[in-house]
């Protein structure tokens, strides 16, 4: 955890990221979040959780949705009963950037 919170506080400029010459422990650092091309063709990082209930999901959600407009970068959400969806990447490259991998890691301190 030393090394993500490490990464969030170097890492404050929007890069785009060739995902072939991704250094792998961005990724590695990351706690069960996967890195795929959207229906768009984009690289894009996605994460489900899961909860006991609708109100734990909200909880979180209201949470995560906190840390990214605190950064100005918006993911897209998805919830219900029981779970949460969040898919990252930065819509203005069409694809991620360093700052894609610093919210990730924020919204997974949540969840520590």
């Amino acid at each position: 955890m030393k090394e993500v919170v490490q990464i969030i506080e170097r890492l404050k400029v929007h890069h785009k990221i060739n995902f072939f010459l991704l250094p792998d422990h961005f990724l590695k650092q990351l706690n069960g979040w996967t890195a795929n091309k959207n229906n768009e063709g984009f690289f894009i990082l996605e994460k489900n959780y899961k909860f006991k209930n609708f109100e734990g999901s909200l909880n979180f959600i209201n949470q995560a949705s906190k840390i990214a407009e605190d950064e100005n970068h918006h993911p897209d959400l998805k919830f219900g009963w029981g779970y949460a969806n969040i898919i990252i990447f930065t819509h203005a490259v069409k694809g991620l950037t360093e700052s894609d991998f610093v919210l990730a890691a924020k919204i997974d301190q949540l969840s520590a």
